[in-house]
């Protein structure tokens, strides 16, 4: 999925270690954000 500007961030529940999870964006709080996720490669 690709996001263009001004698209909202789709609701992602990530897994955390230790067995909690956050779902993003409603739980990173208000203002700017970066979200990087590494695929491995």
């Amino acid at each position: 999925m690709k996001l263009n500007t001004g698209d909202a961030f789709p609701s992602i529940e990530l897994l955390l270690p230790g067995g909690r999870s956050i779902r993003v964006p409603d739980g990173l709080g208000a203002g700017y954000r970066v979200i990087l996720f590494y695929r491995g490669h």
